[in-house]
């Protein structure tokens, strides 16, 4: 195994940052070596930064604990002790696209957490089991920045990973149509309960952006390279609602599934059980031994119950059974914080450092 590489994490303070940090702690591939956030909290150390708003139910990593904040424009400082970035910042979209390529164009590979870039068309937004292919994009996209080490590559959005993997192994019977209804936790909105009281007893019928990106992201996944950019997926036609519900963690989605050609109950079981992707084949640290795992009891799965399951980057199914208007139903789940942000950034970065992109 090769030394260590370093990095930092931007955005260091919110609570996907503190996740990355968590993530990080001990980690057989990367060593933290900056915490990067904003003007305003530059300069102090990271402890004195979070203090009152640590948000992760594990300490603050030792290791962090005492390192001096760096501010985010100071691109060169950043370079000087890391040799590539996670990005986690809560800015404008703009304003965020703009920082990310800064950093790529200083020859700093950026895995980030962001959605600004997700559209980008030689920018690969990856689920590492589903697309690992689309990382051969970064070839072009470094010719546009004219970098020879500088990319980004991006993590899609949370709640999608809570049914995309169930039915990517299904799309060779046609899948047609596709309705899903998530269930998201408040800490997609980066809130635990004492942060917002408003969400105890109560449901919230509006994700802004949510169901825009619940329906679109899927098909830049499922899409093919040409030329040196994505082409979206044309089919299936998908349409989501997203509804904000009083869960700390875990995504929760009812999905309603039509075929070209519908398979037999027991064919989706055992396509779910083989799925197996390239981080379960490289055994990346990161990656669930079983990707996607389905549960035969009736009530599950549960976000109390299932979210941590392979540390919470597993995805869970379950109540697999006909429909009355589509030809199947189930539901799935996924962690919103692991799977879903920050650890799934992790795992891309295991992936690139494995197949040499990080070199």
């Amino acid at each position: 195994m090769r030394d260590k590489m370093k990095c930092a994490v931007i955005g260091a303070t919110g609570m996907v940052g503190q996740r990355f940090l968590t993530l990080l702690e001990n980690h057989p591939y990367f060593q933290v070596t900056g915490v990067v956030a904003s003007p305003r909290t530059a300069g102090k150390t990271y402890e004195e930064a979070v203090e009152g708003r640590w948000k992760m139910k594990t300490p603050i990593p030792e290791e962090v604990r005492k390192m001096v904040i760096i501010n985010s424009e100071n691109i060169d400082e950043v370079k000087a002790i890391a040799d590539f970035v996670f990005c986690a910042v809560d800015l404008p979209k703009d304003e965020t696209r703009a920082l990310e390529e800064r950093y790529a164009k200083a020859e700093i590979p950026v895995i980030s957490n962001n959605s600004a870039h997700r559209w980008t068309s030689d920018v690969p937004m990856v689920i590492p089991e589903i697309n690992d292919h689309h990382l051969e994009v970064i070839k072009s996209q470094r010719e546009r920045l004219g970098t020879t080490r500088g990319f980004i590559a991006v993590k899609p959005n949370c709640s999608i990973q809570s049914y995309v993997p169930a039915l990517t192994p299904l799309r060779k019977y046609g899948i047609k149509q596709v309705l899903v209804t998530t269930y998201q936790a408040i800490s997609g909105a980066g809130k635990t309960f004492d942060t917002w009281p408003e969400m105890v007893d109560n449901v919230i019928p509006y994700i802004g952006g949510e169901e825009e990106k619940s329906e679109k992201e899927p098909l830049k996944i499922w899409g093919d390279v040409r030329g040196g950019t994505i082409i979206e997926a044309k089919a299936p036609l998908i349409s989501t609602q997203c509804i904000r519900v009083p869960v700390s963690d875990g995504h929760t989605a009812a999905v309603f599934v039509s075929f070209e050609n519908t398979p037999p109950r027991e064919t989706i079981l055992e396509e779910w059980k083989n799925f197996r992707g390239l981080p379960q084949m490289l055994e990346l640290p990161s990656a669930p031994a079983q990707f996607v795992t389905y549960h035969d009891e009736d009530n599950r799965p549960q976000a109390k119950l299932d979210r941590d399951l392979y540390g919470g980057m597993g995805v869970s199914i379950g109540r697999l059974r006909p429909d009355t208007i589509f030809d199947y139903k189930f539901v799935g789940l996924s962690h919103n914080t692991l799977r879903g942000a920050a650890g799934g950034a992790v795992l891309i970065a295991e992936l690139l450092y494995r197949q040499g992109y990080l070199d």
